[in-house]
């Protein structure tokens, strides 16, 4: 799909714009400023998106990307255009949203089904529940429509709640045949408990409130969520859960921050504003320099080894924390400095390459530190345009506003009622890559990052 009119000239004065002045400029008092860097921003990180060029597939970002993070980029640009008005990019999202939904309308495509995780599958779920949240233009009639598709993953992920080990949780992988089928993490129970609560207020079917409810003490009861409301990353089944893994990332305190955030919002429960309080409180080891304001990502930055993944985790951070603010105003003078803060440090950043635009990843550093990439642009475009927070409105329901169509059974038939089952025979060289690709991303994960909390 080739750019239409309105994204070529966005792109056109973005790129205009960058060459008559190197770096993105950011008063965060002046939300003109704020839109101009978030444009620039975004245009940049779209610069590295092949979907919507010739031989491109949709929704696709290629190597060195996982799936999911084409997924949480257009939770972004959904993000850009709630926060901006600019229409620029909806087409190349909607149309990317829609041809990875998989033949059960609750995206599991088969081509995904060698790597594809339950955090996986729910990134792209919370971008559709946030187009149904902030009235996203809808897909044709007869396409699957946004809150349908938040359900259909909702729906897909209860089926998988595991009673057989740990007295719960969802599995990090959805398929047997996958290496990390036995961790059950705090991202992927994370995202689920994050979503249910949304679908809570957005339907008012408490069904949805009950299974974030039951998420949460899951995961505070296994441990994965500490005493002192650290959240570490899993936990082994094989060993009933008695081990964890403790290492912290700063998409995990965003993603349980909110659906705490949300489930006070609609329950009105001390409980929930204790919780919610007690994760931002813990998330302070997320951040560093002037002030401990800028958020950094504690367990791989310093030294230098985030991998591709862990380089956008900060996005979904920034994007948490602002949307916290929205449902959970008492937030507002605690958290708001931090995303200021992080704001004017990651813009500072965004001086780089050939262009003038590039951004890097540590925010701490005044100039270009000389990485580039999806999360570096999809991190400094999300905690800028998060400024522009109180400039919109909060999340809408099917009663205040909200016109997207649901489905309360999507994502329940299929291949989702056996969820060990691959969708297609699986062959050994299937098994091999997929393990082979498990493996090294729990290198990384066990192994690569130095820091661990004791």
């Amino acid at each position: 799909m080739r750019p239409s009119s309105s994204f070529a000239g966005a792109a056109c004065s973005a790129l205009l714009a960058a060459q008559a002045v190197a770096g993105i400029t950011l008063d965060v008092n002046d939300p003109n400023s704020i839109k101009k860097a978030a444009s620039t921003a975004a245009y940049k990180m779209v610069e590295f998106y092949p979907g919507n060029k010739t031989g491109g597939i949709p929704g696709l970002l290629g190597d060195p990307y996982y799936w999911w993070e084409a997924g949480a980029m257009f939770g972004s640009l959904i993000d850009y255009w709630y926060y901006t008005g600019d229409t620029s990019y909806n087409d190349i999202t909607t149309q990317a949203m829609l041809f990875q939904v998989g033949p059960n309308n609750n995206y599991m495509p088969p081509n995904q089904s060698k790597s594809l995780g339950n955090d996986d599958q729910c990134f792209w779920g919370v971008a559709a529940m946030q187009a149904a949240e902030v009235n996203f233009p809808n897909p044709p009639a007869d396409q699957p429509q946004w809150l349908a598709l938040a359900q259909g993953v909702f729906n897909s992920q209860a089926l998988r709640w595991d009673n057989s080990t740990c007295n719960g949780g969802l599995r990090w992988q959805i398929f047997t045949f996958n290496n990390g089928y036995n961790y059950k993490n705090s991202i992927s129970n994370g995202c689920f408990f994050n979503l249910a609560s949304r679908l809570a207020a957005y339907t008012g079917n408490t069904t949805y409130s009950d299974w974030a409810t039951r998420a949460f003490e899951w995961s505070y009861n296994v441990g994965l969520i500490s005493p002192e409301y650290s959240i570490f990353d899993g936990t082994d089944d094989t060993e009933n859960c008695t081990s964890m893994n403790h290492i912290q990332w700063t998409y995990n305190s965003g993603i349980w921050t909110y659906g705490s955030s949300m489930m006070w919002n609609i329950t009105g429960l001390d409980i929930w504003k204790q919780r919610a309080q007690s994760l931002w409180n813990a998330s302070s080891v997320f951040f560093t320099g002037t002030n401990n304001q800028i958020m950094y990502e504690v367990a791989c930055e310093p030294s230098n080894n985030c991998d591709t993944d862990q380089l956008s985790f900060k996005a979904y951070l920034a994007r948490w924390m602002a949307a916290s603010l929205k449902v959970a105003p008492f937030f507002e003078s605690s958290m708001k400095p931090f995303l200021i803060a992080s704001a004017q440090a990651a813009a500072k950043q965004c001086n780089g390459g050939q262009d003038g635009i590039t951004c890097g990843t540590h925010w701490t550093a005044d100039t270009w530190d000389g990485s580039y990439g999806v999360g570096q642009q999809m991190s400094a475009l999300e905690v800028m345009q998060s400024l522009l927070i109180d400039n919109v409105a909060g999340p809408l329901t099917n009663k205040t506003g909200g016109t997207s169509v649901g489905n309360p059974n999507a994502g329940s038939s299929g291949d989702t009622t056996n969820p060990a089952a691959p969708t297609k025979p699986i062959t050994t060289s299937d098994r091999a890559g997929a393990g082979i690709i498990t493996f090294l991303i729990l290198v990384g994960l066990l192994g690569g990052a130095w820091w661990m909390i004791a």
